[in-house]
């Protein structure tokens, strides 16, 4: 049998390989722009929602507890925004906050901004004091009506979970001994013992108050309050994603951050109940 021999141009090939591989690549180049102006606009639609958040839960307030509470003390017109008016109705929503949970016979907190305190009390009497290193706080609370924002603290916020790096109960395993033979007498405490203090308390009116210890006591504290922080902001991230893919705005939290000494930290987080109370003062 003859062989017949076509003749090909080696260019003629390589452009028919091109024109061969050109649709894959075309295709492959479509979607990736596709998939990049997808992440784009739900980046933008994401940061949209998330700007509307603040505005959305201080209309809420507003009208829960501003209007409300004006119409209920029957106030004189443009009198809240009276600086000396102001003054006292802080001082006295401060007050019946405390007055409030002086009658239940628990242990409850006072947050006092002003003066960069933070207090256990019991029954009215303070049993504890502590220093507030730093204040940190939403601008909700701290640029937001102030009418508005006290009203919403004239009573005590109830404390209605919390996050923290150590336990609320230290437990202690102890083996009963057979007889007295066997009897040790307990051992003298490790005061050497340390764990990094950081815990958030979430109440009842939305309001986080996010306590972490001041100082670094040991090399790595830093590393873990920023992993605790981190973990906390992952968990607020989700829940918003959540809402924003059901194209809902979502729901913000105010806060108010503080740092303390390790030490009273952690007294305070054990001794408070848990669903004890706290009352702010601006």
């Amino acid at each position: 049998m003859a062989l017949k021999y076509i003749y090909s141009d080696p260019e003629v090939l390589i452009m028919e390989a091109e024109t061969r591989k050109n649709p894959i690549h075309l295709f492959v180049i479509i979607l990736i722009s596709i998939v990049i102006l997808a992440a784009i606009a739900f980046a933008v639609y994401y940061g949209i929602m998330e700007m509307m958040s603040p505005s959305k839960k201080m209309a809420e307030i507003s009208a829960k507890y501003g209007s409300a509470n004006y119409e209920k003390l029957k106030l004189p017109k443009n009198i809240t925004s009276d600086s000396t008016f102001l003054s006292l109705f802080k001082e006295q929503a401060y007050l019946q906050s405390k007055v409030l949970m002086a009658e239940t016979d628990s242990v409850y907190l006072t947050l006092n901004m002003s003066e960069r305190m933070i207090n256990i009390e019991i029954s009215g009497i303070v049993v504890h004091s502590a220093p507030i290193n730093e204040i940190e706080a939403s601008k909700i609370i701290t640029n937001g009506d102030e009418f508005v924002i006290t009203s919403l603290l004239s009573s005590p916020l109830t404390i209605v979970s919390d996050t923290s790096s150590i336990a609320k109960i230290p437990i202690i395993l102890k083996i009963a001994p057979k007889d007295t033979s066997e009897f040790k007498p307990d051992a003298i405490p490790d005061t050497a013992f340390y764990e990094p203090v950081n815990y958030i308390f979430e109440t009842d009116r939305g309001i986080k108050i996010i306590v972490y210890q001041s100082e670094e006591i040991k090399h790595g504290d830093s590393k873990d309050l920023f992993l605790f922080d981190l973990r906390h902001r992952l968990i607020s991230t989700k829940a918003a994603l959540k809402e924003i893919a059901a194209f809902k705005v979502p729901e913000y939290q105010p806060y108010i951050k503080i740092k303390i000494p390790s030490a009273d930290a952690k007294i305070i987080y054990r001794a408070i109940p848990k669903h004890g109370q706290i009352a702010v003062f601006l």
